[in-house]
């Protein structure tokens, strides 16, 4: 997407992470010149947008990462912007980050916003954000992706129980056949768990209460991976989001070779012997 402005040009780019974005970006730079912009609005990783900044500002051509969020959804709903580079660059473009955020819509101010000081920015509220400098932007997307990987994974997991609790193991008096899209529902009315994320899990459910039109295969498509990279690097426990990425990994396999080490360790030590499939 180019902007309709003789000066400055302002290219947006939405791109696969990695070598895709590479020679994009490598190939406009050819086309810009100085006070030009370039918005990779894709999933990069933040290290690389820092990389990209400075080889273009010797061109004098402006980077700005922008973390993108909305999915699908976005088109009708508006996108929330997480933006990282220069500020002048982010403030002569901020008409077109304005335009396409939700705005603020129909949600609560949170209580004292109103009131606040200049280190709270209004465009916040707006669903648009200038985070800092190169690379910020898409190291606050990379952290949301990884929250949300979290956010899914414990939804997933409760349903699962709730769906299991009927199991013929149990004691008959403690079995339950739960509803799951009416629970569903319910939780969207007032819960502390209610969220866009269970909104789409009540909708999928009331389609089809078993999701026999999906396999289980989840991908990831990278976030995720460097969110857990990242706290490494800083040393932050991330306990839950390192779970649910490696549940992903989990998905994509019949049977680990680590899964059949245990059930021979089982068999050896305990006479443990394996269900049939199915059993």
């Amino acid at each position: 997407m180019v902007n309709k402005l003789d000066k400055p040009r302002a290219v947006w780019i939405m791109v696969p992470a990695g070598n895709a974005t590479e020679q994009t970006v490598d190939t406009l730079s050819r086309f810009l010149s100085g006070g030009d912009v370039i918005i990779d609005g894709g999933n990069s990783h933040f290290k690389d947008d820092v990389k990209r900044a400075k080889t273009l500002k010797e061109k004098g051509i402006n980077y700005l990462d922008v973390g993108t969020s909305g999915g699908i959804w976005g088109a009708d709903r508006g996108y929330c912007l997480m933006v990282g580079g220069e500020i002048s660059a982010f403030q002569q473009l901020e008409p077109i980050f304005k335009t396409l955020s939700p705005g603020r819509g129909d949600i609560n101010r949170t209580a004292g916003r109103e009131d606040a000081g200049a280190e709270f920015k209004p465009s916040a509220e707006d669903g648009y954000l200038h985070c800092g400098p190169s690379g910020a932007g898409h190291f606050v997307k990379m952290v949301h992706n990884g929250i949300e990987y979290g956010l899914m994974q414990a939804y997933a997991e409760g349903f699962d129980i709730m769906r299991n609790a009927i199991s013929k193991e149990l004691p008959e008096d403690q079995r339950y056949d739960f509803n799951l899209a009416d629970i569903a529902e319910l939780w969207r009315r007032g819960s502390v768990v209610g969220s866009w994320l269970l909104d789409l899990t009540a909708m999928a459910l009331f389609e089809n209460p078993s999701l026999s039109d999906y396999s289980g295969f989840v991908q990831d498509s990278g976030e995720g991976r460097w969110t857990i990279m990242a706290a490494i690097e800083e040393a932050v426990p991330a306990d839950v989001l390192a779970a649910s990425l490696f549940t992903r990994f989990r998905s994509r396999q019949e049977h680990t070779f680590a899964e059949k080490v245990l059930s021979a360790m089982r068999q050896k030590f305990g006479g443990h012997v394996e269900r049939p499939a199915g059993g």
